[in-house]
């Protein structure tokens, strides 16, 4: 298993990665599909995990037929996910902070790689008070196609000016994991839910736990001495 030091630089994955807006989300789904008299479960929410909004859309059609109104849908959710965040905020996931302070000790550049707008991605990030933390910020406007294609990360990596071989990607979800792979990255899986997807398991190079096990592969200098 390599060690931080070994990569170039970090590219993180939002949704589900840096934050906890998943759950938020999903809610916010299965309200608006409730009001319009339509139910969404829980395992169809997180299929779509990691998916841009264009394949959300179509996965969203497939399910409910063609003549579902997704314009009702789309601003029903969005005003039931604005009431959530409003109240409750955006938390972020367990070791993050120490993860960037432990990239900036080590002088290792990172930056945001996500499917979310650039909108969509500020208004989170500043919801969870992170809005000073990325320098960088790649988002599906930036791109042709989003993940599960690798453009995304590939645009990361001539951004920040470093072959995508020796980038680290984190990401959460199965999209993410094929983007990260299909763009010759290595990349660890740290699953946002409890269900394992064995063909995810099988195309990333690692799975942990959390971002806190990411922080437990930097071995300071002097642990590596004794």
């Amino acid at each position: 298993m390599p060690r931080l030091n070994d990569f170039s630089a970090v590219i993180f994955d939002m949704d589900g990665l840096v934050l906890d807006t998943e759950p938020t989300y999903f809610k916010a789904w299965q309200q608006a599909a409730k009001t319009m008299g339509y139910s969404l479960s829980d395992n169809f929410c997180e299929s779509l995990s990691g998916l841009h909004y264009q394949a959300v859309t179509e996965q969203l059609l497939k399910h409910f037929g063609t003549d579902f109104n997704l314009q009702c849908f789309n601003e029903l959710s969005g005003l039931y996910w604005h009431e959530q965040i409003t109240r409750y905020g955006i938390n972020i996931r367990p070791g993050f902070n120490e993860l960037i302070e432990t990239l900036m000790q080590l002088n290792i550049p990172y930056c945001l790689a996500t499917n979310s707008s650039a909108i969509n991605a500020k208004e989170c990030l500043a919801f969870a008070k992170l809005t000073h933390i990325f320098t960088h910020i790649i988002s599906r406007d930036d791109v042709l196609q989003g993940k599960p294609e690798p453009d995304i990360f590939l645009k990361a990596a001539d951004i920040l000016n470093i072959p995508i071989q020796q980038c680290l990607v984190l990401e959460d979800s199965h999209a993410g994991i094929v983007a990260a792979k299909s763009a010759g990255a290595y990349a660890i899986w740290i699953p946002a839910t409890n269900t394992i997807d064995p063909v995810t398991l099988s195309l990333c190079d690692t799975k942990m736990n959390s971002l806190v096990d990411i922080i437990g592969l930097h071995t300071p200098c002097s642990s590596r001495q004794q």
